[in-house]
């Protein structure tokens, strides 16, 4: 790839994480003013591990998230507007505005489904891999570091090692399961959990966007070649509260503004203002250009219609 693809490629990613960003601060607004029900669970910092992974995905393979899965289904090419939708429970969301915040499903995009019970998500990407293993497609498992101690965790690496399944299991290791520091509660390193299995592993920067990329296109290749399953830990960040108005006052000081130093998308502009012609201008564009795209989502979700309830007498039938 010459370095002008290779600078188109990455503002197209760094576009892609610009609106995860954009857009999970925008339902942080909406739910403080009331409109998101129930809870929300943002992505904020973590950008650069769903759109790195993302881009290197076919468009038959399989994706299985957590409840922190905005992020995720905007990265596999879900519509901000019907997502944003989803989350005001209207009835123009991908879900028809009933699966709310954590169990959103996109089988077009890949998705399916983003999942509230800790660990739900590899029991079901190791579902659909047992599916998958006569063909040359593949299933990806997104979850937290705090599922590396349940007991799905140990089962599903344990079944998709012995079958051979064409899965990858990325950890997106932010530090913290909720509010505990994950050192507090996991012994030892986790990679060493998937090693014992023997299952090949990798560990990248979970905050740079060519980094996960570059790792997404290796591990892929390894595993559509029949290489089973492979385990990536990607190590990144949270930069707002577990879920709702949680301020994260449990972090130590100074913590945030360590990793905000690294923020995805100051990495990714860096980069790109030294190796990409007219950057200034097009990150100008890339920027206005999500603004606007939001400040019409916002519109047309909260103009949107209520689903109309299901009788019971229906569900009967």
């Amino acid at each position: 790839m010459s370095p002008a693809e290779d600078g188109d490629l990455l503002l197209d990613l760094h576009r892609r994480m610009l609106t995860i960003r954009r857009l999970e601060e925008l339902v942080q607004t909406l739910f403080l003013r009331g409109e998101v029900y129930g809870t929300t669970h943002l992505y904020n910092g973590q950008e650069a591990v769903a759109v790195g992974f993302a881009s290197a995905l076919e468009p038959d393979d399989r994706v299985a998230c957590t409840y922190r899965g905005h992020g995720h289904a905007l990265a596999l090419g879900l519509e901000p507007e019907r997502l944003l939708a989803e989350l005001l429970g209207r009835a123009t969301g991908i879900n028809g505005g009933r699966a709310g915040s954590m169990n959103v499903v996109d089988i077009d995009h890949g998705l399916i489904g983003c999942f509230g019970i800790v660990g739900g998500s590899i029991a079901a990407a190791t579902g659909v891999a047992l599916a998958l293993r006569d063909s040359d497609r593949i299933a990806v498992a997104y979850f937290g570091d705090g599922t590396t101690n349940q007991a799905y965790f140990f089962e599903c690496l344990n079944f998709a090692k012995v079958l051979g399944l064409p899965l990858v299991f990325v950890c997106e290791n932010n530090g913290y399961g909720e509010y505990t520091p994950m050192a507090a509660v996991t012994a030892g390193e986790i990679c060493a959990r998937a090693s014992g299995m023997e299952i090949p592993t990798r560990i990248v920067d979970g905050m740079d966007v060519r980094a996960t990329r570059a790792a997404a296109q290796e591990v892929f290749a390894l595993v559509r070649g029949g290489g089973g399953p492979v385990f990536v830990e990607a190590r990144t960040y949270r930069f707002v509260g577990h879920s709702r108005s949680d301020p994260a006052r449990y972090r130590p000081a100074g913590e945030l503004e360590e990793w905000q130093a690294r923020d995805p998308l100051e990495l990714s502009r860096a980069w790109l203002r030294e190796n990409l012609e007219d950057c200034e201008r097009r990150l100008a564009d890339v920027e206005n250009g999500v603004s606007e795209l939001l400040a019409t989502c916002e519109i047309n979700a909260l103009a949107a219609a209520f689903p109309t309830p299901t009788p019971y007498a229906e569900f009967k039938e």
